[in-house]
């Protein structure tokens, strides 16, 4: 008997575990087993061609009838998602595709039975990049481009990479690991050192100042955000601090002149210089440089981290070229060469000051001494790191090059190799990077904004920018933690945008100008010493939302789930009502019929929530406690609570799997309950079960439920202790969590606390008033039951 590979081609299908993908394959799309690629059940596909060219599009099969999930690229920049059930829906720039077959339940644990889900990772193969896309005879198309003329192929084998299985999460990480050991070019997010940044709150000149950041700027904003008992310990210093300029006019070619007068642009700016701008020098000592508002950042305001911005060609127009200073670094204007996909997605390409003016780029062998003297320049200043910007520009700049492919390896390996050198706490964020070019080369970078700017006066962007960090952090997950950027405190989409970031796992920090925040609100992501409550993991969205459409479809509320250490964290957002509109080529209002929205939550919706149980007999029932009411309710397994949201609406909820102690006597710490992650704050939990207490004694009222589910708290009403629960806990603010029965007292430290305690919904709550003592980084916590 022969075992037939888990995903195979047979005649012309795309099978996956007995379930057709794909129909009507071509003959010239040709299958390599990913067995070489480690222990995970996959293929590679590829094809060939009759004739070398430097660009192929190929049908590789009919798709038809199941849903799937695309990340595909609407600018050149950035991806967002796109929802469908057939071949024609499938974008232009699709970088990662996730299908579900339609036969099956997740329910269900005979894996014949379940679901499968099948992911499509379009990749690098030699000087090409491989993306998806759809036509309208339904078929799934793979283009392969290398961005320069003279780099030419006609037959590849390995430019898609399909992997399935029943869990749609381990699954895309399977098929990761397995690319990453074909290509040996990247490493995956759990390999890499995520920065100091990270766990703290922050501050971004951006929003604030835009260009126009001063080093008094930078001071204010500082002292702003402090003085409300929120205090940033990261800033960026955004755009603006550079020397720049544009083309001295008298050596510009008279055709560019005609073109920049024809479209009424501003010259575009140049870097004329690695150290800072005259508004960055001391006023009595401009020798002194950037590293006087680093000093005063540090010792005067207590910042641990200073980070700027640069792009990855140094500045939005490049180096100048014939500047002395710079003419180390053999820069040379170049004029980006646009693929097919993005104008199609992005048309405005046409008129843009980069696409018009040209971009000053260094010479790929020069471009690790201009990135190490840049760097050692702003480390010996006392920076921590930068965010680097633009980098998807690369694949545009190829041509005669090498291709995209290759010139971007070369920036990014010179890249990496100076951050590692300059940077030791690896302090670098990834920005407008949406490309594989770059993903599948990225050994160093652990920190990736996740989409397009959060953009404080376009109303139509913040559900958007929601569903679009979800979505686009099941992929870019996998290699980085996801950035979902800065926003503002004091807006009227404020709390919508500040959960999402307390739940998302990554970096948090605003871009307030100062004078303008929201302190209480700040109050419930930072705590008083900058540190805050992050949760695990990059955030996605549930099993459930993966393929249903929560900005477009009318119907659909966007869960999105997080783990921390003992207990799971879920959102729930609506953001319908505004998308990318592929006819319109961008981000559109659209009517909703509705005005609130019906959903509902299970605990299963976290989906390691398990890991998160003390029991390895736990029956599934879970605490929940909300956010935005303050209510206590018991989930048992399976069960769904209902959910209702109008646009813009959000509860975040904490979920901790119930621990049954004795019959009777169940817990569930919730954390610090006026936080929005407030299972974040719990950093060790114990239960300890007295053997010889006598339990039964119990009040008439209780029914017996094992669980402790029952309508009727009961008290031990021997007094005698029947168990502990000692638990360490972050920070400080209103402590609360579940008990079946009223604890008999509550310690912390050695002293013992009043508590309150509601026996209609067992919410043990009481004050945590300060922070640690000095040099503990817990409180040390008992409830007796």
């Amino acid at each position: 008997m022969t075992i037939k590979p888990a995903v195979r081609i047979a005649e012309s299908k795309l099978i996956v575990k007995n379930r057709t993908i794909l129909t009507g394959v071509p003959e010239n799309v040709i299958a390599t087993s990913g067995t070489a690629s480690g222990p995970v059940e996959g293929v590679f596909l590829g094809a060939v061609f009759d004739e070398v060219n430097s660009r192929h599009v190929v049908p590789i099969g009919t798709l038809r009838d199941v849903r799937f999930m695309s990340c595909f690229r609407f600018k050149l920049w950035w991806m967002a998602q796109k929802m469908g059930d057939q071949g024609k829906d499938i974008p232009l720039e699709t970088q990662f595709l996730l299908v579900e077959t339609k036969e099956g339940s997740h329910l269900d644990s005979t894996e014949e039975n379940q679901i499968v889900y099948t992911v499509f990772l379009p990749l690098i193969e030699g000087s090409f990049r491989a993306v998806l896309q759809g036509n309208q005879n339904d078929q799934l198309e793979l283009c392969l481009e290398s961005g320069d003329a003279d780099t030419k192929a006609s037959s590849f084998t390995h430019s898609v990479f399909v992997h399935a299985g029943t869990d749609p999460f381990s699954t895309i990480t399977e098929a990761i690991r397995a690319v990453k050991l074909h290509l040996k070019t990247f490493r995956q997010r759990h390999e890499k050192k995520l920065p100091g940044i990270i766990d703290y709150f922050g501050w971004c000149t951006w929003d604030a100042f835009y260009q126009d950041v001063t080093q008094e700027g930078v001071e204010a904003g500082l002292e702003s955000l402090a003085s409300g008992g929120t205090p940033p310990k990261f800033a960026i210093i955004d755009d603006g601090w550079q020397s720049v300029g544009g083309d001295p006019q008298e050596e510009g070619n008279s055709s560019s002149s005609a073109d920049q007068t024809e479209t009424k642009q501003q010259p575009l700016l140049r870097l004329t210089g690695i150290k800072e701008n005259e508004k960055f020098q001391k006023k009595d000592d401009p020798t002194v440089g950037i590293k006087n508002i680093v000093k005063i950042a540090k010792e005067k305001h207590g910042l641990s981290y200073v980070y700027v911005w640069h792009a990855i060609t140094g500045y939005w127009g490049g180096i100048r070229p014939g500047v002395e200073e710079m003419e180390g670094y053999g820069s040379k204007i170049r004029y980006p060469m646009i693929s097919k996909g993005v104008v199609d997605n992005e048309p405005g390409w046409k008129t843009d000051a980069i696409a018009v003016q040209g971009l000053g780029l260094v010479n790929p062998k020069n471009v690790y001494k201009f990135y190490n003297e840049l760097h050692s320049y702003l480390a010996a200043a006392g920076i921590d790191g930068v965010k680097v910007d633009v980098q998807c520009i690369l694949e545009t700049l190829g041509a005669g090059l090498g291709g995209r492919v290759e010139l971007t390896r070369q920036y990014h390996q010179a890249l990496d190799a100076s951050v590692s050198r300059n940077f030791p706490d690896n302090g670098i964020i990834a920005c407008m990077s949406h490309n594989t070019d770059a993903l599948y080369c990225s050994k160093q970078t652990a920190v990736v904004r996740a989409s397009d700017d959060f953009y404080p006066r376009d109303p139509v962007s913040h559900t958007i920018h929601i569903a679009a960090v979800a979505y686009n952090s099941v992929f870019l997950g996998e290699f980085m933690q996801p950035d979902w950027d800065m926003f503002h405190s004091l807006h009227p989409a404020a709390e919508y945008h500040a959960s999402a970031r307390a739940i998302s796992g990554g970096p948090l920090y605003v871009s307030d100008a100062p004078g303008r925040h929201n302190y209480e609100l700040l109050k419930k992501l930072v705590l008083p010493d900058g540190s805050i409550l992050r949760a695990r993991l990059p955030a996605r969205p549930t099993r459930d939302c993966l393929f249903t459409d929560p900005a477009r479809d009318g119907v659909s509320l966007l869960k999105i789930w997080n783990m921390n250490k003992y207990t799971g964290v879920l959102g729930v957002y609506n953001c319908q009502g505004a998308a990318w509109n592929s006819a319109a080529r961008k981000n559109t209002f659209h009517q909703t019929k509705i005005e609130s929205l019906s959903g509902h939550v299970k605990g299963c919706d976290v989906h390691l929530i398990m890991e998160a149980s003390m029991d390895p007999d736990w029956t599934g029932d879970c605490a929940v406690y909300c956010h935005q009411t303050g209510e206590l309710i018991i989930l048992p397994y399976n069960a769904a609570m209902p959910v209702s949201l109008k646009v813009l609406e959000h509860e975040i909820f904490t979920l901790t799997p119930i621990k049954l102690l004795a019959p009777g006597f169940s817990f569930a710490p919730l954390g610090l309950i006026n936080m929005y992650n407030s299972g974040g704050a719990i950093e060790g939990l114990k239960y300890e079960v007295n053997d010889g207490a006598n339990l039964s004694e119990l009040d008439v009222g209780y029914g017996g439920d094992s669980s402790g589910l029952g309508g009727v708290r009961v008290e031990n009403c021997s007094n005698e202790l029947v168990g502990k629960v000692c638990m360490e806990i972050k920070g400080c603010g209103n402590f609360g969590a579940y008990s079946s029965a009223k604890p008999r007292k509550c310690t912390v430290g050695s002293s013992e606390v009043e508590f309150d305690y509601q026996s209609s919904t067992g919410l043990v709550k009481f004050s945590l008033e300060n922070l640690p003592e000095e040099g503990q980084k817990v409180h040390v916590i008992e409830v007796e039951l």
